[in-house]
Formats: C-alpha cells, structure tokens, sequence
C-alpha cells in the first residue's frame, strides 16, 4: 500500500472495538469539546461548524488502497483527531464504506451535536455508534467538556435520546469518570438514569488511562469502578486494562501497537498518536527505544520523517 496514509491509519489495537481501522474527518484537535481528560491535548479548533474539513475521494481512494491488502480489521471506525460528526460529509462517507465492503462500520462521537437531525441521519447507516457522557448535569458538563458556547446541555441530551430511539444499529454507551468529580455518588445516579433512558445494548464505563490535557482529570481506582458498575445494570461493563499503569507493562502494549501500525505503512509521529491515542512525547519515548532495538527506521519523503518496521522497507508503499 502506498504511503503516507493522511486519513486512514491503523488497524490500532482498541479497548472497545478490538482491531480498528481509523478514518479521520477532521484536522486534529478540530473538536466541539475541549475536555479535561483528552488524551490528544487541548482543543485548538472549538467549533460547531460542520463542513467538508477533509476531502472525501482522498479519505476513499486511502481506504481501497487499504482493502486491496486483505487485512481485515475488526471495525472501520470514523474517529481520530477530534469529533467526526462535525464532517458534513460523514453520511455520504459511511454509505460508500457500506458499499465497498462488509466490514462493520463504527462511530465514535461526544454525542454534542446529535440534537441536529442532519447529524442523527449521517448515522443512520452505522453498525455501531459509541456516544460518550460524561456529565449528568449542565455544571458537571460545562467543567469538564469545556464545550463550545452554543452547546447546551438540555439540548445536547435531548438529542441523544432521540438518536437512542430512532437508531436501528447498536450503541454502546461510554460513561466517562473522573475521580472526585464524575464518580460521587449523586453524579453516578444522574449518568445512570440517563443511561436507563437510552437503554444500550453496552454500557462501558471509563476512566483517565493516559496523560490527560488537564491534571484535574483524575483516574477512578479499579475497585470503585467495580462499585459503581452495579448502579449502571446488567449490561455495564468496565473496559479492559482501565487501570494499566504507565509503566513498563502498558508501555510494551503500546510498542506492539506502534510496530504492528507500522508494519502496514510507514507514519509520522502525528498518525501514531493520533492512532493509539498517546501523547506525541510518550510516541516518541516508545519510538525510540525501539530504533534502538533496531525493529524501526526513520526515513525522510517530501520534508517529513516517516517512520516504518524494518521489515517493510522493501515492501511496495
């Protein structure tokens, strides 16, 4: 496959969707929210605009390229570098997605502009949809999304249950905790009552994993998050290695994850983090050590520094 991908990156290994292969819609940190445990950093674009931010024949041709290889990943997955519904163009996209292959389709999205009913129709056609909620009241929201100043959210609530309802496909539901402020007890009873309403075929319940953009996000402990699960029913779930620490084990995780990104094509440091959604200072901590151990090369095309497993150099990119 030739390289590099601007749009498509992956398959990454992914705590909800397994083996996913990402599309990316929008420039990075492009974003209706700028949250406090964004693992991308603060929001540099806080918008609710939504137009063509990229162009969806490039996004295309990427992704046939990709299909030609035969790797076939868990899910495609509109998601990336910030919220994938600001793309007007995202119902057309995942119609031509649909008609190229059987792969089912994912969507990742905060959930903030689900009270459009242009943005419920663009979704219409997924297989899956992963809204997230991390607030249960218009206080907890405005503190730790930071949204854009035309979000409200009554609104932004009243959107998602409508989308809840009128959707065929599944959805799993995120709750987003954090300690101290998402995980008390009258917080938790709000999220669950919401989730109640939406009545999901998931619900998973995450926490701060990575270095977030505020160092007021805070992780909840594995045995809280076992505590609060209850609350949320039967079909809550805690997401796999929540609690992995940064140390040494998560880190080899992530190496496996950026060599096994770079075996398919070579990427600079923006798409691996982007990719495995890490900090671009822990990327390249991890690519490091691994041009030491000699399994990664640098390689420089066009003014920009791609970086490839030794074992795909010779392959036709």
């Amino acid at each position: 496959m030739s390289c590099p991908c601007k749009y498509v990156f992956g398959p990454v290994p992914s705590r909800r969707l397994g083996r996913s292969l990402g599309l990316d819609l929008v420039p990075f940190k492009t974003c209706t929210f700028d949250c406090l445990y964004c693992q991308l950093g603060r929001t540099t674009d806080l918008t609710v605009k939504r137009k063509p931010y990229v162009p969806s024949q490039a996004v295309l041709e990427e992704l046939d390229r990709y299909l030609k290889t035969g790797i076939r990943p868990d899910y495609i997955t509109f998601s990336g570098s910030g919220e994938p519904t600001l793309n007007s163009d995202l119902g057309c996209l995942i119609a031509a997605v649909k008609r190229r292959t059987r792969i089912p389709v994912a969507v990742l999205t905060n959930a903030s502009l689900l009270w459009k009913p242009a943005v419920r129709d663009a979704l219409a056609a997924a297989d899956v949809v992963l809204p997230s909620l991390s607030a249960g009241n218009s206080r907890i929201f405005h503190l730790v999304n930071r949204p854009h100043s035309d979000l409200k959210y009554g609104l932004m609530l009243e959107g998602l249950l409508k989308f809840a309802h009128q959707f065929k496909g599944k959805i799993w539901f995120e709750v987003f905790l954090l300690k101290g402020i998402t995980s008390m007890e009258k917080e938790v009873e709000r999220l669950a009552k919401v989730a109640r309403k939406i009545n999901p075929s998931r619900i998973q319940l995450n926490t701060v994993i990575r270095p977030p953009s505020d160092p007021l996000a805070k992780p909840v402990s594995t045995e809280k998050m076992r505590h609060l699960a209850f609350q949320f029913g039967r079909n809550a779930e805690i997401l796999p290695d929540f609690h992995a620490s940064r140390g040494s084990k998560s880190r080899t995780g992530e190496a496996t994850g950026i060599k096994a990104l770079l075996g398919r094509r070579p990427c600079t440091l923006s798409d691996i983090a982007q990719g495995l959604h890490i900090s671009h200072s822990e990327a390249l901590k991890i690519l490091g050590k691994l041009i030491e151990q000699k399994s990664v090369v640098s390689k420089r095309q066009n003014g920009q520094a791609f970086f490839t497993t030794i074992g795909a150099q010779g392959e036709n990119r």
